[in-house]
């Protein structure tokens, strides 16, 4: 007598205790348990077993992500990927992190792949679950991390019936994905994980790989991939391009250094060189805290966001050295010679003109132009309008230390965070209003900073703290979010709770979508529905087990931070902040 499993639920069939054998029931027999066809069963026990080996595919792909150093996935467990938790549940190397909601999911993934530069895993059931990671994945997309999204899928026997949450999660996600593909045999399942793996890394961009459940449940006993055998990072570099570079740098007087994402490990590189040559050094957004921004050779962030200050300076250099970044406000810079530095060949003079195009890894070329170039002095007019800057910068920063204005004044926030803020921080900040304060007024001294930058999606920095926690669980984590992001994302606060993550948590609560509501006065629009009731966000912190304080007064909020800063669980700051209060943005200027 044999024993048949559904390859959909797992219901098992026992010829024993059924009394009849399985090959005697009509065509018409279905599984008790969840309607699947005869065809759905696997005869596993006895003389017939169709095969011997000891694991399923879902087992041989979590012990091949654990072999390239996974150690959680961030994702919502459901029918359409049970085997594939199960896996999870079973190995001791990777934890499954169990989120409120598929995006947070995603935005954790991101983010840890991001802040560590390995790749950053998030699962997800089949229909609303895969259609839920969207938002996060594309954040990937844009902001080049490595991702690999696993999505359940209905049975591959069921494809193309109409399933109950059937969609082509593979067309979907093709659209914004270096690498997308369903593993529809066992013998597929290592060669395609691995391959989305390789091209994650890459691009990087995010790859996502659709599950059928019944392939999940097959067996498989092939060996894991050796990483060491099939993954290779880029290791570019320069030619006759150094050359040319190293020219047009001689030739300048008044040289900027750019540096963006992939110069974001270089700062002491970067400061060096700067020194060298006499440059100072502007960076991206997502580059904030690259090089202390306190330093004399920095200008902070050159952007939108950034502050108005480096504009200023930028638009008296005949010379933009641009490394690591694809560099997407060449409107804030005069017409003249660009050097361009990127570890991707597309990004080069992608949408304007390069005089020195140098395609190679940022660390390596910044070492080899400090070697090539000779030392010199900066230009004495342009340091002087450099140190004037700082100067009136500084001037702005004390008028917000000393701002007690009620509601409190969003600036007086920011230094309040500087105040208390450890210098190995990782700050996450969510997108709102707030984020231009943080961007314009934090000065970075050794924190590191991540954003959803190029997707701009709100509902990020509660999540992003949560997935950095995990991975650098010996620094200090901050949130900065508004009230309309916490509003998509708050109730990740409990998954941090759940795992003990003491993330702080600082909501600008207006009680507005403030930044909708400035971008409606600047275009000439009446203010409409961007106002909401709020809870009380301390109470609401506290009652999942956390800390919470809510802020009233300026005055408080130096006694808010080091609480909370100090608090072994997770914390939220709840600061009542100005909903007239806007600041300047770069094209007002």
């Amino acid at each position: 007598m044999r024993k048949w499993k559904c390859s959909v639920c797992g219901y098992i069939y026992d010829e024993s205790r059924e009394g009849k054998p399985f090959e005697e029931l009509s065509e018409g027999w279905t599984c008790p348990r969840c309607g699947a066809p005869k065809a759905a069963f696997r005869v596993i026990e006895g003389e017939a077993a169709v095969s011997r080996a000891k694991t399923t595919v879902a087992d041989k792909l979590v012990e091949q992500l654990a072999a390239y150093g996974v150690q959680r996935v961030f994702g919502i467990p459901g029918h359409s990927n049970l085997p594939l938790t199960d896996a999870l549940r079973r190995h001791p190397g990777i934890e499954l992190i169990l989120t409120r909601h598929e995006q947070a999911a995603s935005f954790m993934a991101s983010a840890h792949a991001k802040l560590t530069g390995q790749i950053g895993v998030c699962m997800s059931i089949a229909g609303p679950g895969a259609t839920n990671l969207i938002t996060g994945v594309v954040d990937a997309a844009t902001d080049r991390a490595p991702v690999l999204a696993l999505l359940g899928q209905v049975p591959e026997i069921f494809l193309g019936s109409e399933s109950l949450q059937e969609i082509a999660e593979v067309n979907i996600f093709k659209t914004f994905c270096v690498y997308a593909e369903m593993i529809s045999h066992p013998g597929q399942a290592l060669k395609v994980l691995n391959l989305a793996v390789k091209k994650a890394y890459a691009a990087p961009g995010p790859a996502a790989l659709s599950l059928p459940t019944d392939v999940l449940a097959e067996p498989l006993d092939e060996p894991i991939w050796s990483p060491a055998d099939h993954l290779f990072a880029p290791d570019l570099l320069p030619g006759d391009s150094l050359d040319k570079a190293v020219a047009i740098i001689k030739k300048s007087r008044r040289p900027v250094l750019f540096a963006g994402w992939g110069a974001r490990h270089c700062g002491a590189d970067l400061l060096e060189l700067a020194y060298h040559i006499g440059a100072p050094i502007a960076t991206t957004s997502r580059a904030k805290g690259t090089v202390p921004e306190s330093d004399g050779m920095v200008l902070g962030v050159l952007g939108s966001i950034g502050n108005r200050f480096a504009p200023r300076i930028v638009q008296q250099a005949d010379l933009i050295v641009i490394l690591g970044s694809g560099f997407r406000q060449r409107n804030l810079v005069p017409d003249i010679d660009v050097v361009q530095v990127d570890i991707d060949a597309m990004r080069v003079g992608k949408t304007f003109p390069v005089q020195a195009g140098i395609v190679g890894d940022a660390r390596q070329v910044i070492r080899m132009l400090r070697e090539e170039l000779p030392k010199r002095d900066m230009d004495p007019e342009f340091r002087s309008r450099i140190q004037e800057a700082h100067t009136q910068y500084q001037s702005l920063l004390e008028a917000d230390r000393q701002n007690l204005h009620k509601p409190i004044h969003p600036g007086a926030v920011i230094q309040a965070l500087k105040k208390h803020v450890p210098e190995n921080a990782i700050i996450c900040s969510d997108v709102g209003d707030h984020t231009y304060w943080f961007y314009k007024r934090f000065v970075c001294e050794g924190q590191t900073t991540l954003l959803c930058a190029n997707m701009a999606g709100m509902g990020f920095g509660v999540p992003a703290a949560i997935a950095c926690s995990f991975a650098e669980p010996e620094r200090r984590v901050i949130a900065l979010t508004g009230d309309g992001g916490f509003g998509m994302a708050g109730m990740e606060f409990t998954t941090a709770v759940h795992n003990r993550l003491p993330i702080t948590v600082v909501v600008f609560n207006d009680g507005k979508l403030k930044n909708i509501k400035k971008e409606m006065e600047e275009y000439g629009y009446p203010e409409y529905r961007v106002d909401f009731p709020n809870p009380d966000f301390a109470q609401l912190a506290a009652t999942a087990g956390g800390s919470g304080f809510r802020v009233e007064e300026a005055e408080d909020l130096g006694e808010a931070f080091r609480k909370a800063l100090a608090s072994p669980l997770p914390s939220l700051i709840d600061v009542m902040v100005d909903p007239q209060k806007h600041i300047e943005a770069i094209h007002r200027l």
